[in-house]
């Protein structure tokens, strides 16, 4: 997991550290507590470029005035007369994404350290159920009364 993420060469935006996240400027992101701090970066530039608000505060398209709204008469027509999307809502399709993936890659790295504890603790309890198996069949040293 950690090679994917490390052959999409992400490296930590310089305002990195003014956005309080734990990635230095420039550094690489290629583990999954980084993939998670990056999606936060995502995060943080798509309010900027959206003024603060999420995709559901946004309407759907623009006017010829370049408003948003969600009537579709009131939006702006393309050259095939469709409505014009708003770009900026569309962003936030793929921020949304963008973090989802990345925070992903911090679950799964979490899954697998829990499964290689669990793995550890399971072999460790599989021996001591040996260890109490063999010695209770075990035959007695004791000598036999008669």
């Amino acid at each position: 997991m950690r090679n994917t993420i490390a052959r999409e060469n992400i490296t930590a935006t310089p305002d990195a550290a003014e956005l309080g996240v734990d990635l230095e400027p420039g550094e690489p992101v290629d583990t999954g507590a980084e993939a998670k701090e990056f999606a936060k970066i995502i995060r943080t530039h798509a309010l900027e470029a959206t003024g603060g608000r999420t995709y559901a505060e946004m309407g759907r398209y623009l006017t010829a005035s370049g408003e948003e709204t969600n009537d579709e008469a009131e939006a702006a027509t393309d050259e095939q007369s469709n409505p014009v999307q708003n770009g900026l809502r569309n962003l936030w399709v793929t921020a949304t994404s963008l973090t989802t993936a990345l925070n992903i890659a911090f679950l799964a790295e979490r899954i697998a350290l829990f499964s290689i504890v669990m793995g550890a603790a399971l072999l460790l309890t599989g021996l001591g159920c040996l260890v109490l198996t063999i010695s209770v069949l075990r035959p007695s040293s004791s000598p036999a009364t008669a």
